[in-house]
């Protein structure tokens, strides 16, 4: 059965009570993963020790550790640039440790410099909720970043170098990978080139490497706006045993212009999303995403991760889910 969880990191806040009210018992740890300058190995967010601590954080409090969908710094590997090896070290040290500890999915992502995109957090939604929301028109000549333009062939072949690096590494410490799509899934943005925006370029990616633990992160919102037919999606990879984690949300409009929306009124048809997870098999975990703020919450600085919205999609959730699972 699908597992629905909730992200938040390891220090407790009244959050932690109200999922668990609401019947939620897996967590995706958002640990920060920021190198600590001066600190000693086994102080760096990556050690042994410190995931220990979350893990025992999270169990302490009736969660099980499903997923860690933070990264380590992966600029440079994502860019091809000189220090990549380093980075590389960090990222597979993270998973062997995750392998010892039994934390079983990392959910990494190649958005290189720019990683999600909105051009609004204030759009006014139904009731007057806000949702956050994007708008090509508005990004369409904003200048080059930094690095000047980076092209798809740099990306592929920077993609292909971390994971014939990284997925060895997976396999044998029994970690899945989930990777999470470019968000919005559109290409190029500020000259830089994004590469998981299409049903067909996830194929390749999962064939690029072919890996039992080389997998996708679901992403609902952003995959719904590469295909019209997101429960065939689901069907699709669910055949191959690749989707390792997912994200419960929803949208309305296109890539190039869209707007979050209640999990209730989007684009999408969730009661036929849920039936293919349930039909596919799928027993990982699930978490909603990006919710609107609602009356009476605030952002806190963190548009589509109030605390209300987030009740309101967990509820909606498990209605979908018993309504299929009792079928």
């Amino acid at each position: 059965m699908l597992k629905i969880a909730e992200v938040f990191g390891p220090g407790q806040t009244s959050l932690w009570r109200l999922v668990k009210q609401c019947g939620v018992a897996h967590v995706v740890g958002g640990i920060p993963l920021r190198p600590r300058p001066g600190a000693s190995p086994e102080q760096q967010p990556w050690s042994f020790t410190s995931l220990l601590h979350a893990k025992t954080s999270y169990n302490n409090a009736g969660f099980e550790f499903a997923v860690i969908e933070s990264r380590p710094p992966m600029e440079k590997i994502k860019l091809g640039l000189p220090g990549r090896d380093e980075e590389m070290a960090v990222v597979q040290e993270m998973i062997r440790n995750m392998g010892k500890l039994g934390i079983p999915v990392w959910c990494p992502n190649w958005m290189p410099i720019l990683g999600v995109i909105r051009t609004s957090s204030t759009i006014p939604a139904r009731g007057g909720a806000l949702v956050t929301g994007y708008d090509h028109s508005l990004m369409r000549d904003g200048p080059l970043t930094e690095y000047g333009v980076i092209t798809k062939e740099d990306q592929w072949e920077n993609l292909k170098w971390f994971l014939e690096r990284v997925v060895p590494v997976a396999e044998e410490a029994g970690v899945k990978l989930a990777m999470h799509p470019d968000d919005p899934p559109l290409t190029p943005i500020r000259g830089v080139a994004r590469i998981m925006t299409s049903i067909e370029n996830y194929q390749k990616m999962i064939d690029m490497v072919p890996s039992p633990v080389n997998g996708i992160a679901l992403c609902q919102g952003n995959f719904t706006l590469m295909t019209d037919d997101l429960p065939g999606v689901i069907r699709h990879f669910g055949s191959q045993n690749k989707i390792n984690f997912a994200h419960f949300r929803d949208v309305r409009g296109t890539a190039d212009h869209f707007e979050e929306t209640f999990h209730d009124e989007g684009k999408t048809d969730m009661l036929a999303c849920m039936r293919a997870y349930h039909d596919i098999g799928y027993e990982g975990v699930a978490r909603p995403d990006h919710v609107p703020t609602m009356e009476g919450d605030s952002s806190g600085g963190h548009p589509g991760y109030t605390t209300i919205g987030r009740l309101f999609a967990i509820g909606y959730m498990v209605g979908l889910r018993e309504a299929v699972y009792a079928e």
